[in-house]
């Protein structure tokens, strides 16, 4: 057994880049990973649990305390894996440690002599008893699954019931059944297909010509309120039915004017040339532009009118099934067999019939519900969706704002009565329990892509699904898929997904304990784990329970009166738990308490409070987490703090791929820390202040020089340098100043950042200066203070320093819900960004005032600081004249195809002036009559100032005030091309300040 004074190997060293790479790639992992199984939000990677379960289990063997048992074992078994373990205490670590990176690939995570190794270096640690290994929030089960690989008993438990089931499934069910159990599902699934495909066969018709629909799209629609006008208006974003090369399809409209009529909008399929013959949308952030008469219709009328609709996705028939309104189908998707690739067709009366037999479907089905009094549950979803707004995580939804109260809103006519029959077909199987519960989660997972809110994605020409993002709200056009299809949106293809995880894992060994549990209440005794390891809830980033009744509401029907689809605290709640989940979230209440950070700080201390009492003494904790707000990690720090826990180590991996970062240039954390931690002790100490601040540049020092060595960069170094700060403070039951006052955590972490920001400083100037305790503050003006540690802090991890837009999980377009306006927008902007908070936290430490830098270096809006693109402060450097003639510069460049740059830089700026020529008839856009002192820098501008202004002067072409400028700047001394310099390393490869910034230093005399 490992002494309780030895370290572990977590706490000393660890492979982050090699585990990070790992990480990083599994992201792209689809087939047979246990994401396919079922959606759960913010999962761990297999990788990063799996090392880091291995760096927690494993002792150090340069620990004196080491067992010797354990160092002779692991000296026999490396070879196996081809490590060789050496012969010296710090030779079996590296060989541990290169261990540990190599399983961390998915290649090998199966493999039989890493498996062998692993499990029997954790037997030789720990004894003949398994280790238990403890995650109070399991969600998804990435950690508790990585801790059956190793040969751990695992328990894992959390507040959803959605959550609790994939657990059992995939803690439970999967691994601890025979080799057949694959073979047992593929026949369960081949059975229900055969079912629904007779049962839906007429929801479903073939077309006449044999060709199988597999899509129908469709947009919602609102009326034209412009008087004389009327027209039904289909909210479109887009009119694109296929942007593949070779299959080029797009809606073309036109307006029909029939007397005494209100105007009728037709479509008609075509074949585009260029992009230009393609209509742009209809709709934009909720306001609708009539296609007839021109006129907008605002939001608020939007809004009222598809709340008429309940939504607007189904459609209005008349008493004989002719359409009247609602949902329109633009276009059916069908394969055919003799040709390659998706064909489009317009809608026929004959589709609309179909619908309007769904409906009809749908009201007897509901008609024999209510006749039957109500028994059980609707067989339709009829709870309540989330009320959307607020400051917390229920911004996320905005579905009740246009009509859609209950959950079967969400859906088509004919997705409800599908979905209804596939759960009667699922209810009546005779298969084992597994089985039966692994079909109930196949019409669960179904539905994140059978549902209106998904939406068509013309470049890969499918559908798709709806959680591409952590929110649920308005989609003005959707696509349907077929439920009988065989492609991507049907059950069969659906179930067989699923099949292909469970070949992965079944007979994996051992059987994980999962209960439905609140983590601040743990069923278990006292003393009783050996690891404690959690991914806790990010204070408000993601609403777990109103995301997951989505799902919810579905798996209750399919799988009645399952033990785990339901809410233990509260029985007459018909959805997931609400009152005590752990998220910040306002537009909840726990009692007559807001769901604030005070709640959410008071309800993590007692989780993490909890996880000390159930650790045993010589046991050790793991915590996770990825939020990007410094508020997210004060509220979990502050947690495990009070909760009596102190920070050992902390490791930032690599979790997320660079085509993931969800904003141009922006500081989307790519790393997730791992803050490995111990139970405070009962007899620690008092800490003194004076010493703790003497200790943390130090280590706040080392730290970066070793994480900057791994390739971890910007926001992500920022965070990680949190971790190891909090180990001098966490040591102590608290610190205090000499006059007895107690130190708070809030004044502490203000230390941290000052410590962290004057470090960046210091390396990124590279000034004696700068590197002084206080010499950064004063050395260099704040306007290059500011630009250098927000470049700094904007840096990727990830080595894409300046990715492309890209929606969340890098589909090709953007179906970000900007167009909502309740909704926050993710279009495209000019310029770095990064969250207000952080740039606050770093800037006020090194006296850095950012009102007095507002419409100068930055701008804010909506809690986001951008740093305002070199073409922006042109007019602030050379005034309306002296901008207009760089311009003009610029633009004549172009005409002679010498500068590329043209249309980039001077976005807003009118790049073709009318301005007096030499020699040559005014008004001859030919030329720009400013002289060069006009084109001066101001004397009193700042050095940055100077260098922005030059860099626009090389652009522009201006020669001669170039070379005044940068031999002014010579003759002034060295600050202008230290930080030219500084700032070259910094700005992100490939970007337009970049090229300019290097171009000017090239005209520099040498």
């Amino acid at each position: 057994m490992i002494p309780k004074e030895c370290k572990r190997l977590a706490e000393v060293d660890f492979p982050v880049a090699e585990v990070s790479r790992h990480a990083a790639k599994e992201k792209s992992i689809r087939y047979g990973h246990p994401s396919t199984l079922h959606l759960w939000w913010a999962r761990r990677p297999l990788a990063s649990s799996r090392a880091v379960l291995l760096g927690l289990l494993w002792p150090d063997p340069c620990d004196p305390l080491c067992p010797v048992e354990f160092k002779e074992q692991a000296r026999t078994l490396l070879p196996k894996a081809a490590w060789n373990p050496g012969t010296s205490d710090e030779d079996l670590r590296k060989a541990l440690l290169k261990f540990i990176g190599a399983f961390a690939d998915w290649d090998l995570a199966a493999n039989g002599t890493y498996l062998e190794v692993s499990r029997a270096l954790v037997k030789a640690a720990h004894g003949d008893e398994p280790p238990l290994v403890v995650d109070p929030f399991a969600g998804g089960g990435s950690i508790s699954l990585e801790a059956l690989r190793l040969g751990c008993e695992t328990f894992a438990s959390d507040l959803n019931g959605v959550a609790c089931l994939i657990l059992k499934v995939m803690l439970g069910s999967i691994p601890s059944q025979p080799l057949t159990f694959a073979e047992e599902l593929r026949s369960l699934g081949t059975e229900i297909k055969r079912q629904a495909d007779q049962e839906l066969a007429d929801l479903y018709p073939k077309d006449p010509d044999g060709a199988t629909p597999i899509a129908y799209l469709w947009a919602r629609t609102v009326r034209c309120e412009s008087p004389n006008c009327g027209a039904e208006i289909p909210l479109l974003r887009s009119f694109w039915l296929s942007k593949k090369a070779n299959r080029r399809r797009a809606l073309r409209h036109r307006v029909v004017r029939p007397a005494g009529e209100a105007p009728r909008i037709e479509f008609e399929i075509s074949e585009p040339a260029t992009d230009k013959e393609v209509a742009g949308n209809t709709v934009t952030r909720a306001s609708a532009s009539c296609v007839a008469c021109g006129a907008v219709l605002p939001p608020a009328r939007v809004r009222s009118q598809l709340a008429a609709q309940r939504g607007g996705a189904d459609v209005i028939f008349d008493s004989k099934g002719g359409r009247t309104g609602g949902a329109r189908m633009l276009a059916v998707v069908t394969l055919r067999q003799a040709e390659r690739g998706r064909t489009f067709r317009l809608p026929t009366s004959d589709d609309y019939a179909v619908v309007h037999r769904a409906q009809k479907r749908v009201a007897a089905i509901i008609d024999e519900w209510e006749r039957g009094g109500r028994t059980g549950i609707c067989p339709v979803p009829d709870e309540a969706t989330p009320i959307g707004g607020g400051s917390g995580a229920g911004r996320a939804f905005n579905v009740q704002n246009y009509g859609m109260f209950q959950w079967g809103d969400l859906f088509t006519a004919r997705q409800k009565a599908s979905l209804v029959t596939l759960c009667e077909i699922v209810r009546r199987t005779t298969a084992t329990e597994p089985a039966r519960e692994i079909a109930g989660l196949a019409l669960s997972r179904l539905t994140d892509i059978y549902n209106a809110q998904g939406v068509w994605e013309s470049t890969k020409t499918q559908v798709r699904n709806l959680f591409s993002r952590q929110a649920i709200s308005i989609r003005w056009d959707f696509a349907e898929a077929s439920a009988c299809a065989e492609q991507a949106g049907d059950y069969a293809t659906t179930f067989q997904t699923m099949v292909r995880v469970v070949e992965r894992f079944v007979g994996l060994g051992g059987e994980g304990q999962v209960q439905l549990a609140d983590a601040t209440s743990s069923p278990l005794p006292d003393e009783s784990a050996s690891v404690w390891f959690t991914d806790p809830p990010y204070y408000d980033a993601i609403p777990y329970s109103d995301l997951s009744d989505f799902f919810f509401v579905w798996l209750k029907r399919v799988l009645p009166d399952h033990p785990l689809l339901r809410d233990p605290f509260d029985p007459a709640n018909p959805l997931t738990p609400k009152r005590r989940e752990a998220v910040q979230d306002e537009t909840k209440r726990d009692g007559n308490r807001p769901k604030d950070r005070a709640w959410f700080e008071e309800t993590m201390a007692s989780a993490f409070a909890e996880g000390r009492r159930v650790l045993l003494d010589d046991g050790v904790g793991a915590v996770v987490f990825a939020h990007k707000t410094t508020e997210g990690w004060e509220a979990l720090l502050s947690g495990m703090i009070q909760g009596g826990w102190t920070i050992t180590g902390s490791w930032p991996i690599a979790t997320e791929m660079g085509t993931r970062l969800r904003a141009r240039e922006s500081a989307a954390l790519a790393t997730s820390v791992h803050l490995i931690c111990r139970p405070r002790s009962e007899q620690a100490e008092v800490g003194d202040w004076e010493r703790v601040l003497r200790e943390l540049p130090n280590r706040v020092g080392d730290w970066m020089e070793r994480l900057q060595g791994e390739g971890i960069r910007g926001a992500d170094l920022v965070f990680a340098c949190i971790g190891p700060a909090l180990e001098i403070f966490s040591r102590y039951t608290k610190v205090e100043t000499a006059d007895g006052r107690e130190v708070t955590l809030a004044e502490y972490l203000e230390k941290v950042w000052e410590v962290v920001g004057r470090s960046a400083l210091g390396q990124v100037l590279g000034t004696a200066e700068a590197r002084a305790r206080n010499g950064a503050a004063g050395a260099v003006e704040e306007d290059a203070r500011l630009t250098a540690l927000f470049l700094w802090t904007l840096q990727s991890s990830n080595g894409s320093e300046a990715p492309e837009e890209t929606s969340d999980d890098a589909e090709g377009e953007d179906h970000s819900d900007s167009e909502d306006d309740e909704v926050t927008s993710r279009s495209k902007v000019k310029g770095f960004t990064l969250v207000f908070d952080v740039v606050r936290r770093f800037a006020q430490p090194l006296g850095i005032d950012l009102p007095k830098w507002e419409g100068r270096v930055i701008e804010t809006k909506k809690g986001v600081v951008r740093m305002l693109p070199i073409a922006e402060r042109a007019k602030q450097l050379f005034g309306d004249e002296g901008a207009q003639a760089v311009a003009a510069r610029l633009e004549q460049k172009s005409a002679t195809g010498t500068n590329p740059l043209q249309g980039l830089l001077f976005p807003d700026v009118d790049v073709a002036p009318m301005v007096r020529s030499r020699g040559r008839v005014s008004g001859k856009r030919v030329g720009a009559d400013v002289s060069d002192d006009s084109l001066a820098a101001a004397r009193d501008a700042t050095t940055l100032d100077r260098i922005h202004a030059a860099m626009l002067l090389q652009s522009g072409g201006r020669t001669n005030a170039l070379r005044a400028l940068l031999k002014a700047e010579q003759e002034r001394g060295s600050d202008f091309l230290r930080l030219a310099n500084a700032l070259s390393a910094l700005y992100p490869k490939g970007s337009e300040e970049k090229r300019l910034l290097d171009a000017m230093l090239l005209a520099v005399p040498r």
